[in-house]
């Protein structure tokens, strides 16, 4: 068997996910609510492909009380049920995050994720625990694509042809636009609106220049209440005026519906409609399931135009 058979054949065969253990290699309040931790080493090697990271979602596993991470299997694709076998008591905790930015050097690679400091009563969880007394030589486990696949796994921006993009978040969604802006073609146009808990949370990003970044600084009103009037404002709903009534979701799912993909189940073949902007809408699922039914229901947007994904939902700790 030639050499280039072997490499193909032990490729096919290699988990398309990476399981890494990473070590905290730096730790950067960046804002009031955002701390940009920065995760190195080298079972991170074959970590994602840069430039081409956009929305993807990852998961950080994070220590348990014991700090002992859980011992999880790397060589095989099932790393969800090798993590489920592990007593309830000694997984630790598990998180869906996006990646802020990954680099690739000589000396290795580096993920850097933002986390966002929810420390108040009732809205705390381990990640933002773990994030707000992270420290230099911490450990959590990884797990995201590995590098050169072509399924682009976790990624849901998805612009195809379209003139121009509408992307829509909080701060949870935050890196996640930052992301895709950095990553996308230096000659796309269209607009961001991102809300954030202060005026001090807008970071900076490297968009292209045909793009408007929007920051929302949300004060002391209630989650969305910024975000989901300026964006029906800018997309012309005269009716969108005072407070937003959010959409109560309890005992629901989170929403998520893709272009390609239904939660609900809804069909999504494209209309006529003759609009060809792309919407990508992310954050707390009640803001984001209201935003849907302005979008769709009320504006008429088409809803093979538009990707809505809850991240989270407040007051329920999600995977």
């Amino acid at each position: 068997m030639s050499a280039e058979l072997r490499q193909s054949k032990s490729a096919s065969t290699r988990p398309s996910y990476v399981l890494a253990r990473a070590e905290v290699r730096g730790v950067d309040r960046v804002s009031p609510n955002f701390v940009r931790v920065t995760f190195g080493g080298a079972e991170l090697a074959e970590f994602g492909t840069p430039g081409d990271v956009y929305d993807a979602r990852i998961k950080l596993v994070f220590p348990p009380a014991s700090g002992i991470l859980p011992p999880v299997a790397r060589d095989n694709d099932d790393w969800w049920g090798s993590y489920l076998a592990v007593p309830e008591d000694e997984r630790g905790s598990m998180r869906t995050y996006s990646v802020r930015s990954l680099n690739v050097s000589d000396a290795g690679t580096e993920v850097v994720v933002d986390f966002v400091l929810h420390l108040q009563p009732g809205l705390t969880g381990p990640a933002s625990l773990w994030a707000s007394a992270a420290a230099v030589g911490d450990e959590l486990l990884v797990v995201g694509p590995r590098r050169g696949r072509e399924d682009r796994s976790g990624i849901e921006y998805a612009p195809g042809s379209a003139s121009s993009v509408i992307l829509v978040g909080d701060e949870t969604a935050a890196p996640a636009i930052a992301r895709i802006l950095e990553d996308a073609p230096r000659s796309l146009r269209g607009l961001a609106f991102i809300e954030v808990p202060t005026a001090e949370d807008a970071l900076a990003i490297d968009a292209p220049t045909g793009v408007e970044v929007h920051w929302l600084p949300r004060g002391s009103a209630s989650h969305g209440q910024r975000v989901i009037p300026t964006v029906l404002d800018y997309l012309g709903d005269s009716d969108a005026t005072g407070e937003i009534k959010i959409t109560d979701l309890e005992g629901e799912e989170l929403v998520w519906e893709t272009p390609e993909y239904s939660g609900s189940g809804e069909d999504v073949a494209p209309s006529a409609s003759g609009d060809d902007r792309y919407f990508w809408i992310a954050g707390e699922s009640g803001v984001v399931t209201t935003l849907r039914r302005h979008l769709v229901k009320d504006i008429g947007i088409d809803r093979s135009r538009v990707a809505f994904m809850g991240y989270w939902r407040r007051g329920v700790a999600m995977r």
